[in-house]
Order: C-alpha cells, then structure tokens, then sequence
C-alpha cells in the first residue's frame, strides 16, 4: 500500500532557506559583503525549499492526500526542514528519508533592496538521494509520482544519468503516472556540464508528464540557441522570445524522446502545453490517465494560457505552484483545458503572497475564482496564426 492512502508522493530536492532581511542601504551591495565589516541586518525568514517542499505543500493546500520524499540528515537544518513539514501536516513528511551523518541541504538567500538574488546553495543530501533511498512498494495505490529538481542531486545526473531513469521507471511500473520536474543548474557546475541530451533521452520513456521551465530546457538542449538569445538580450531573461516555432520544436522533441504530455513553464507570460498525437501513448499513462469522456481533450492538443491578472507580491515557488495546480488536476481527472486554467490560477494565488506556497488556496476557491471571470494579462508573445479558444486560452494551428 501507499502512504497511509496517498495519492500523489512528491520526492527529489529539498532544502532549509534561510533569507535574512536586509534593509536599503544608501552605499549599495558593494560596501555589504566586505571581508573584516560587521552589517546590521534585520531578521532572517527561516523556510523550506525545493521542488518537494513547495510542489508537495502546494498540493497538500489544494486537497490533496500528499506524502513527501526528500532527504535530510539527522542535523539541526534537517530537524527544522521536518518541523516545518510537520507544521502542516505531522502526515506530510511520513516519507521524509533521515540519512544519519550527512549534512542536509540549505541556502543562503541574500537579497537587498532592488538587487537581483543570490543564492549560496548546499545540495547536501540531494547528492546523495538515490534509487535505493525509495521503498518503491510504497507507491502502490499511488495515483501520481512527481519528481523534482534532478540537476541540484548528483546521483540523478551523473554516469549520463542511469540513476535517474532506473528511479522514474521502477516507479512507473508501479501503475502511478509520473510527472518530472527540473531545475537550472550552475553553467560552471558538474550539472551543468552533464549531457542533458543523454540524459532526457533515458529518462523521458518513463515520464508522462514534463513540466520544465523554457529557460531550463533551451539550457540543456539547445545550448547553441540559448547562447545565442542571451547575446541578443544581454541577460539570461529570455521568456519573451519563446515563439510558436520554438515551442513547438522544443515539444515535438520531448515527446518524441518519450513524454505524453509536456508543459513549459513561461514565467510572467504564462503555461504552454502540448499532448501526444499517439492514444495508446495516452492510455499507458498510469492511474491519471485520461478516461474515455477526456480522451479527446487531452489528444494531440497544442494550447497556451497567460497569466491571470493580480498584484505581484513574490514570485518565490511560482513555478512550483503552477506545477501542483496542473498535477491537481490530472488527479481530478479533467479536460487538458480546466487542468490549464487550474494551474496558472494556482500560480496566480501563489504570487500574491511573497513566501513560496502561503498563497495557495483549496482546489475550490481556485475554480470558483476562475469562474467568476478572472482577467487575464494580455497575449506578448509571437504566436503567428494561434487563435484564442472559448476557454481564454490560445490555440495552435492545425499541423
């Protein structure tokens, strides 16, 4: 049996942040980190972080019967990972894995007034985590297995990623649908010097659904074109070059390396989301898999949704909570379309708080505000020829 009944584990990459308050200072960053200067600084906000953290307390918050994966050690950051977990829900970290003698996982988030943030990352236990860590028995009567972040574990990355595909296919072949996740790795990093091509291509025949960010996925298989857009732009923000062309490229590799469904995280610009053309693709997609009435709506569909219109005030886990929306979805077994609006409309909650997953509300207040005509933000990207649908959602022309 699962967890206690859970439906949806959530396991990879975890850590404690601590993120202290640094007030405005009129000699800017360069008089704040001098070697032998004492600062004063305000109080620091002590949180989980994580891809498990933030996708698993998301869906716990929606409804969601969620149990949690991550590794820490027995150390006083990963006594206080599990106090936090268990703030929420003593059942939430049931799964949580102890390794005795390693150091969990933390990051220092410095982040002055105006300044862009800098993170100074421990991967810790993440490096460590490995297939043997997880009681794949476990996940029996499990709906969903999703798993996050695997450039910030080494065991996930490296021998061109063998450790990572053996993990998501023992876990497919025990029924779950399982959905993937990634993260940026650091350009100088051995992450980020990994064959990510090699590695996808081993790991995508087990994943039915992958939900990576534009940028993170340009990064690890277009590096050619990625460079490129960042010498067009002069910065590594490059959302608003995400075309119908490359979307669709970017997509019709992923499937064809093995995914069912894709979905590319577009930041402030919204979720673009493209289906296999391939039912009996569809029909092994584990226990979330779409029935007979849904079928068609999830089949060779290409759609994108903006942004619902709200007040930023944090973007902390916004990519995360978009995550556990579409997930929370899948669960519930709906149309591609509802699934869509569900997880910008969890995202939408999210950033109106400035912490990573206060803001997330129950499934049901994000549908009764979704039908009660949320505004939308305007379409900025180029989409030659995509047509907007009865849903406010946008739609690609017919291939």
């Amino acid at each position: 049996m699962s967890l206690n009944g859970a439906e949806v584990i959530v396991a990879g990459h975890i850590c404690l942040d601590i993120i202290p308050h640094i007030p405005d200072r009129k000699a800017g960053m360069d008089a704040l980190l001098v070697p032998g200067k004492l600062v004063d600084i305000g109080q620091a906000i002590v949180s989980t972080g994580g891809a498990v953290s933030n996708t698993g307390i998301a869906l716990h918050r929606l409804g969601n019967n969620a149990k949690l994966m991550g590794k820490v050690g027995n150390d006083l950051f990963g006594k206080a990972i599990i106090e936090v977990l268990e703030g929420y829900s003593k059942a939430l970290a049931e799964g949580m894995i102890i390794a005795d003698g390693e150091a969990s996982s933390y990051s220092i988030v410095i982040s002055p007034p105006g300044v862009d943030r800098i993170f100074l990352h421990c991967t810790g236990t993440n490096d460590t985590y490995s297939v043997q860590d997880i009681p794949f028995e476990q996940l029996d009567g499990a709906k969903l297995f999703h798993f996050g972040y695997p450039p910030l574990m080494r065991c996930m990355y490296e021998n061109e990623g063998k450790g990572l595909a053996d993990l998501l296919r023992q876990a497919k072949e025990r029924g779950v649908t399982v959905s993937l996740d990634l993260a940026k790795p650091d350009p100088e990093s051995p992450a980020g010097q990994a064959d990510w091509t090699t590695i996808l291509a081993g790991a995508l025949p087990y994943v039915d659904v992958f939900l990576p960010s534009f940028e993170e996925i340009l990064y690890m298989l277009y590096p050619d074109i990625y460079d490129s857009f960042v010498e067009k732009t002069g910065s590594n923000d490059l959302l608003h070059l995400a075309d119908g062309p490359i979307l669709s490229k970017i997509s019709d590799d992923l499937l064809a390396m093995g995914a069912a469904v894709v979905g590319l995280k577009l930041g402030e610009h919204g979720l673009y989301v493209r289906t296999t053309s391939n039912p009996a693709r569809l029909a092994t997609m584990g226990r979330c898999a779409p029935d007979k009435a849904n079928l068609e709506r999830w089949l060779d569909r290409e759609l994108l949704s903006t942004c619902y219109k709200v007040k930023v005030a944090g973007t902390t886990g916004a990519g995360d909570c978009t995550i556990a929306g579409f997930l929370a979805a899948l669960l519930r077994g709906v149309a591609l379309e509802e699934a869509l609006q569900s997880a910008v409309g969890v995202g939408a909650f999210n950033v109106e708080k400035s912490d990573a997953t206060s803001g997330v509300p129950t499934w049901d207040e994000v549908q009764a505000r979704v039908k009660q005509g949320w505004d939308k933000r305007e379409l900025l990207l180029d989409l030659v020829d995509w047509k907007p649908t009865e849903d406010g959602l946008w739609t690609a022309p017919t291939r």
